[in-house]
């Protein structure tokens, strides 16, 4: 049985209409700092730092402290968003880094996390999104 065309899932995409200028990170640290990962201010302002090593433009950012321990901040970019989500008791550290654009070094802002995290152990796991060249060229201009 054929599916109807208007309900089949669009995936042929034409190549020369994606841009590999989106990168996902999908960082994961452990064996942390234990007072570090349960340091609310701490960590917006190493949030703050490393939007900045990733040359991205920071919007806002929001955290909350949980009791007894752990710490969840969001960084809102311009260029899209960085978070951490912290489990101190396990020494573990869950960190999203997305950021649009061919001047962002998400690289950069993701060592700077894990040295000074202290992680003794990481896996970083990289997501190329391929966002249509309209994005970049028709609708706006991307710092």
């Amino acid at each position: 049985m054929e599916i109807p065309k208007k309900n089949k899932i669009i995936n042929e995409i034409k190549q020369e209409n994606l841009v590999y200028q989106s990168k996902h990170f999908l960082l994961e640290l452990y064996r942390c700092d234990f007072e570090k990962l349960n340091d609310e201010s701490f960590l917006r302002c190493l949030l703050n730092n490393a939007a900045k090593l990733a040359n991205a433009s920071v919007l806002n950012i929001t955290s909350n402290k949980f009791e007894p321990l752990g710490v969840t901040a969001i960084a809102l970019l311009a260029e899209s968003h960085l978070s951490i989500h912290t489990w101190p008791e396990s020494t573990y550290a869950a960190v999203d880094i997305f950021t649009c654009g061919k001047y962002m070094k998400p690289e950069i802002a993701s060592q700077y996390l894990i040295e000074t995290l202290m992680a003794k152990e990481h896996i970083l796991r990289v997501i190329y999104r391929s966002p249509p060249t309209t994005i970049h060229t028709e609708l706006r201009e991307i710092i």
